[in-house]
């Protein structure tokens, strides 16, 4: 049992300052883990004053805005449908998933959940005028 430090970069260079999301297995499958990591985000949305979404993926009926999405029509997010959006984003290599320097790919891929391990979630950026 630990707890898991999620980063998300961008290949722009943009960097978040990360947050820890305690699990107590010891190994997880990468399924398992993004739909643990959009749950949170989820929850900790729905439990304050809707306002702009910060999560891995845009939820529907949203607005980009600077920092995150803002939510046309105020209302809760349904973690189940958000959890399929961002397995859809990863299967189409929306964002990449890295443990340490390892690339994971594939969705039953364990993860050893070692002391420290940070996560990081590369949104693919893509070039303009490319």
């Amino acid at each position: 049992m630990g707890i898991v430090t999620f980063v998300d970069e961008t290949t722009s260079g943009s960097r978040s300052d990360g947050w820890g999301l305690e699990i107590a297995e010891e190994r997880i499958r990468v399924r398992e883990l993004i739909r643990r990591r959009v749950f949170q985000e989820v929850a900790e949305y729905n439990a304050r004053t809707p306002g702009v979404f910060q999560g891995l993926v845009q939820p529907q009926d949203t607005e980009r805005v600077v920092n995150g999405y803002a939510l046309r029509t105020p209302r809760r997010i349904d973690p189940e449908v958000q959890t399929e959006l961002a397995l859809a984003a990863f299967a189409g290599n929306g964002f990449l998933l890295l443990v340490g320097d390892r690339q994971l790919t594939g969705f039953d891929e364990e993860i050893e959940l070692g002391l420290g391990v940070e996560v990081t979630f590369l949104k693919l950026v893509a070039l303009v005028g490319g």
